[in-house]
């Protein structure tokens, strides 16, 4: 019987020999588990599969919906109007309880719907699994479900397999494995059972394959050592389940103002309840209800019931032109948080680079060849440079060296078994994308496959194995019937090794020790590069007598060598630039990959995203203390060879030097960093399910470029959201102080109740909540719609410590708040008999024209609302929903004055065009004075001797 040991036991089976680790789990290579063992296992440990985040119930989603500040004081203020009107009945409806409910289900049904789909990645996780698995059980090969593997099972893989679970390799031929989504690595791995000492991280591990992985190319025999959780993939799943939910600075905005809102609402009613009653000696049941009322009809004032709605609604639109842009948003509240990302993290394989390896340079015997393009696309410019000269000389193809590159490309064109395909203008690789690359530069340089398929008919072939790090194919030359055509690709150092004679032009010359060595730091100069290299050879045999039997790998000796062959993942060409315009806009762009960090530096060169090359590996981020970690991160943007683990503490240390970051990536081992980011932004096309269920928002393009596209379109919806609130705010205030300096100064501007007795209010508590309902909530959902200023991305992002309103915009809403305010009670004080100033009206006439007055004040305020700076008339007719809004307010206004039904719910009388009149001139007093403290402002900010500009 093997040692017990627990399911959470980890066991470093690449650092032991494969006899060891078979004789730990108490397996047999030839004869595996028998069924007994087998099953007893997978009772003790559990079955091959991921453990799935338990559902949380759909009450408790609607019922969260009810959590924030503002949506409970508006709960206690529609109950409390409820309360009221249930004593009172003075009117058919309770108007102000219906509206306020309406807009709080509302607004928590539209929050449901947009978190209905609750994070399922830890279930994308378990659909990547293997859904069968070849193993060798009592001595007999079998498939069963790979839920059914466990620990000490001999696992038997083939090209085209998915892994089923983490395994130590005892046999390997030729096997290789894609590792992409787990580690970052662009190219497939090569497997070798070959015990390694010391401890390397997960993409060093050759000698292990892992759950959920696919098998590129050869085949391969392993033992399981780990199983469900326990499998890398569930290490990742178990951080990605313990990742604490984030809420974005403008939810924690949003309810700071609540809370702000909601303790100026009882600070200001408790002040005027006790002033009311103390100073008017209230007694008795029916006037302390009165003193209640005008309570209720503060807190309807004080309170933006429309905010959450037109947050949302304003954010759903801003989804939209994201999407326009190939930015798919999952979570509402997560638009604005990108566009004050600081820091972009992003995965360099398919994000930054192309995920297609692409062929760059060949180097022959006369000189060095460039191919351009990027990607499988057969387009490129070929360029070349001749021996010992600088400099393109796109002449120097016509001699020896274009008859090199071609012999040189033709050997890595048919020593391939992939395939180019062409699918709408859409170019992939079916195979090995380092054999595609080849292919792809063969015809960048003329080679047409039909021509060689017409020469050179393959007759063998010598697969790839780890050992020889070569492979081979024999050919007829339809040009040469009297020979066979060896072609030999592998490792250029043990290629050279097989080699005795070098190509150049059409002769060959014999290889010195002198021409080696050049060869060699040749390859060096390319690996410099960042450049995978590869050495491409040639013989040729002759075909009497050739047959099957000659087919082997005595035939990869007496080699020609012919050049070397470098390839890169390149950087995608639009990236550049998109890194370009994030600097400009103050976003550091990082990069965080599992890739070589020689290749990681030159990639990050290339892009502009680092100047020095300097790269900190994950090995190196173990060694770091969190208080270091916090210290590199303010100057190291590129980290190389990482894991999870390491991905996390990047991200987590970024944000304790007060970052907002936005984490990119596509694959498995991204999603624990993704969900711990301030917003994540997963790939939607080369992206897992994993990934794209752990983000805020998937790029349908898998494109950098979309990514600062949406940042630009985050920084304009959090620049309409501010308006909106300056606009909401502002108007609210002046709601406020309307009725509090109303109330305070009645017997000064002669506000009195009918009949004398009793006190009255300059406005009722149905017609704020009309103006807070319908005209604050229309031309607040046009703000939404603001075009995005062409100067958003040319200022640094927003800090994280700075509020959503700023003091210079508190400081606005204050001035436009007591404009509006003194302009209302002025209005109502020339409409009443007495006061400061004479009039004649009665209680229903002034207060209706206060009502209007009021209404038309917050009309001219979303004007001055679009900016704290730039003047109204600056991009005065760029908004046409604005407008619309605007109009579409006002003749609600003129509806609620004028229609019989309105005015007996809202207590209006008609009014004359000369009072409309007076009304629009009191009210476009709140807009040349905000001109003229704008204009103010501008010229205290504009350098001496310069004139403050309008526009700013």
């Amino acid at each position: 019987m093997p040692p017990e040991r627990t399911p959470t036991e980890p066991m470093a089976a690449y650092r032991l020999p494969p006899d060891a680790v078979i004789t730990a789990l108490g397996s047999d290579p030839r004869r595996g588990l028998s069924d007994n063992e087998a099953r007893a296992r997978l009772e003790r440990d559990g079955p091959n599969q991921l453990t799935p985040t338990r559902p949380v119930p759909g009450w408790r989603k609607l019922l969260a919906q009810f959590s924030d500040v503002l949506v409970i004081l508006l709960l206690v203020a529609a109950g409390i109007s409820l309360a009221l009107w249930l004593f009172e009945r003075d009117s058919e409806l309770p108007y102000e309880a219906i509206a306020i409910l309406t807009i709080v289900l509302l607004n928590a049904a539209m929050g449901f719907i947009q978190q209905a789909r609750a994070e399922q990645a830890v279930a994308a996780l378990q659909r990547m699994s293997a859904a069968q698995a070849r193993v060798i059980r009592n001595g007999q090969q079998m498939a069963i479900a790979a839920s059914e593997v466990v620990a000490g099972d001999i696992i038997l893989l083939e090209e085209g397999d998915t892994v089923p679970a983490d395994g130590r390799l005892l046999q390997s031929v030729a096997l290789q494995t894609s590792e992409a989504a787990l580690t970052g690595e662009s190219l497939p791995e090569s497997k070798d059972p070959e015990t390694i000492t010391g401890e390397v991280a997960v993409g060093d591990r050759q000698n292990m394959v892992f759950s959920g992985t696919a098998v590129t190319y050869g085949r391969g025999k392993a033992i399981v050592t780990a199983t469900g959780m326990q499998t890398q993939t569930g290490r990742i799943a178990g951080m990605l389940e313990e990742a604490p939910p984030e809420t974005t600075p403008l939810q924690q905005e949003l309810s700071r103002v609540g809370r702000l809102l909601g303790l100026l609402v009882m600070v200001i009613a408790a002040v005027m309840i006790t002033t009311i009653i103390l100073v008017e000696h209230v007694r008795g049941l029916p006037a302390l209800f009165d003193v209640l009322i005008l309570g209720v009809a503060l807190a309807v004032a004080a309170v933006p019931e429309g905010l959450p709605a037109v947050v949302t609604a304003v954010l759903a639109l801003g989804v939209q032109r994201m999407a326009r842009r190939n930015a798919i948003v999952r979570h509402l509240a997560a638009v604005e948080t990108l566009g004050s990302a600081s820091v972009i993290a992003s995965d360099k394989t398919g994000t930054l680079t192309r995920n297609e390896m692409t062929v760059r340079a060949v180097v022959t015997a006369s000189g060095r060849v460039t191919l351009g393009g990027t990607g499988y696309e057969p387009v490129g410019e070929v360029t070349a440079h001749r021996a010992g000269t600088t400099g393109a000389d796109t002449a120097a193809l016509d001699d020896d060296l274009r008859l090199e590159v071609e012999r040189a490309l033709t050997v890595g064109d048919r020593a391939t078994n992939a395939v180019l395909q062409e699918d709408d203008g859409r170019w992939t690789i079916q195979g090995d994308p380092t054999e595609g690359a080849l292919i792809v530069a063969a015809r960048k340089a003329g080679l047409a496959d039909e021509l060689l398929d017409a020469r050179f008919a393959r007759v063998g072939e010598v697969p790839f194995s780890s050992e020889r790090k070569l492979m081979s194919t024999l050919h007829t030359d339809a040009q040469q019937q009297e020979s066979i055509q060896v072609f030999t690709k592998g490792a250029p150092d043990v290629l050279l090794g097989r080699c005795t004679r070098e190509r150049i032009g059409k002769a060959t010359r014999p290889l010195t020790t002198e021409r080696r060595k050049e060869i060699l730091a040749l390859n060096d100069g390319l690996a410099r590069e960042a450049l995978r290299t590869l050495g491409v050879a040639a013989r040729v045999l002759p075909a009497d007598g050739f047959g099957p039997d000659d087919i082997g790998e005595h035939v990869e000796q007496d080699l020609v060598f012919v050049g070397l062959i470098g390839m890169i993942d390149p950087p995608r060409e639009e990236a550049t630039a998109a890194v370009a315009e994030a600097r400009a806009a103050g976003i550091r762009p990082v990069m965080i990959t599992g890739d070589h960090p020689v290749t990681a530096a030159v990639i990050g060169q290339e892009l502009g995203i680092v100047r020095d090359g300097r790269a900190v590996t994950g090995a190196e981020i173990d060694k770091m203390p969190d208080h270091l970690l916090e210290q590199t991160v303010r100057d190291v943007s590129i980290y190389a060879r990482v894991n999870p683990d390491h991905k996390l503490r990047i991200v987590k240390a970024l944000q304790k030097d007060r970052a907002i970051v936005a984490m990119t990536g596509d694959g498995v081992n991204d999603a624990p960093a993704l969900r711990t980011a301030d917003i994540g932004i997963a790939m939607g096309i080369t992206g897992t399910d994993v990934s794209r269920e752990a983000a805020d928002i998937v790029l349908a393009d898998d494109n950098f470029a979309s990514i600062v596209a949406a940042v630009e379109e985050g920084r304009a919806i959090f620049a309409n959201i501010r308006k909106f609130l300056r606009y909401l705010l502002s108007s609210n205030i002046g709601e406020v102080m309307t009725m509090f300096f109303g109330v305070l100064l009645a017997d000064i501007i002669g506000l009195t109740a009918a009949g004398g007795s009793g006190f009255a209010l300059p406005l009722l508590a149905t017609q704020i909540l009309w103006i807070n309902m319908v005209t604050d909530g229309a031309p607040a959902l046009a703000l939404g719609l603001d075009p995005a200023s062409p100067a958003a991305m040319t200022h640094p992002p927003r800090p994280r410590q700075e509020g959503v309103i700023t003091r210079q915009m508190w400081a606005g809403i204050a001035f436009v708040g007591t404009v509006t305010a003194a302009g209302t009670l002025l209005v109502l004080d020339a409409c009443l008999p007495g006061g400061l100033i004479e009039g004649t009206g009665t209680l229903a006439y002034a207060q209706t024209m206060t009502f209007t007055t009021l209404v038309l004040f917050s009309l001219f305020t979303v004007f001055n609302s679009r900016s704290d700076e730039l003047s109204a008339f600056c991009g005065l007719f760029s908004n046409l929903w604005l407008w619309g809004a605007v109009m579409l307010s006002l003749l609600l206004q003129v509806a609620v004055v004028y229609l019989p039904f309105l005015q007996k719910a809202f207590s209006t009388v008609s009014l004359e065009l000369a009072d409309w009149l007076a009304c629009f001139a009191v009210a476009s007093s709140v807009l040349w004075l905000r001109e003229l403290s704008k204009l103010i402002s501008r010229w205290r900010r504009a350098p001496q001797g310069q004139s403050a500009p309008s526009h700013v």
